[in-house]
């Protein structure tokens, strides 16, 4: 199943991996909509929708870069409807956007849940509301979700409650919508088997990012998936095991700094 001249709409794609997989769809013909809220420039975090649809144009892919914020009901539904003029429908939904903080309960102000479930679990849900009506006329239709695969193990919700509580929602979330669209639309979730080195890991503290891979191994996994029947639903891949069951053997081409031991990512 190509992704030539399929339409993609990627939340938080502005940079990070949402941006690699925006470019990797480009180079291999895709339509692909930068939704983030990115719109100007910032000093602490580079790139915008802009210059991340002028990155998927000099890969070969035609874009659409429009300013949305997930929280914004009225905003997620007028970009999709924006997307689908511009395009000529929606194929594809990548639940891309996340918002992280790695705090205990004590430690995390009301305002930073708030914006991690608002973001995560009930952005991925009001993506996914807005999208299907457009996906359910596509020929191939998919949604794709950057979350792990159900966990329950108490060290990560003992870790931090509020940003697991967010994750995990995002993974139950495609747990319904894969039953819910079985046979209609391809559900399924992806996440790194080692951290990525992005912008926002490497605000935290304490995190060598010398053993972290490039989110080009995150892109590569995910447009594989994206080709995929839509009867291939309800999984929750990680992206090396999904690489290295369709034959890939090369993983240091990822890695940071090659030869370093990686770190695992969270929740696996």
């Amino acid at each position: 199943m190509s992704l030539q001249g399929k339409t993609l709409f990627i939340t938080g794609a502005s940079r990070g991996i949402g941006l690699a997989i925006a470019k990797k769809a480009g180079s291999l013909g895709a339509n692909v909509v930068i939704a983030a809220k990115s719109a100007v420039p910032n000093p602490k975090l580079p790139g915008t929708i802009f210059t991340a649809a002028a990155e998927v144009e000099s890969a070969g892919g035609k874009a659409l870069a429009i300013a949305c914020d997930i929280r914004d009901d009225a905003n997620v539904e007028a970009a999709m409807a924006q997307a689908a003029e511009h395009f000529g429908g929606i194929d594809i939904l990548v639940n891309n956007a996340s918002a992280i903080w790695l705090r205990g309960v004590l430690d995390t102000p009301m305002k930073r849940f708030d914006l991690m479930s608002q973001v995560n679990s009930r952005g991925s849900f009001l993506c996914a509301q807005k999208a299907l009506p457009y996906l359910l006329k596509s020929s191939n239709p998919h949604i794709l979700t950057l979350a792990p695969p159900p966990n329950l193990d108490p060290k990560w919700w003992g870790s931090f409650t509020g940003y697991t509580l967010a994750k995990m929602g995002m993974s139950f979330v495609t747990l319904g919508l894969a039953e819910e669209f079985k046979g209609r639309v391809a559900v399924n979730a992806l996440w790194p088997k080692t951290v990525i080195a992005t912008d926002a890991i490497n605000m935290i503290p304490g995190v060598d990012t010398n053993a972290a891979r490039t989110a080009q191994i995150v892109a590569d996994a995910a447009v594989a998936i994206l080709q995929q029947p839509v009867s291939s639903s309800g999984q929750f891949y990680i992206d090396e095991d999904y690489l290295r069951s369709n034959g890939e053997t090369d993983f240091e081409q990822y890695a940071i700094l090659p030869g370093t031991p990686l770190l695992p990512d969270f929740f696996l």
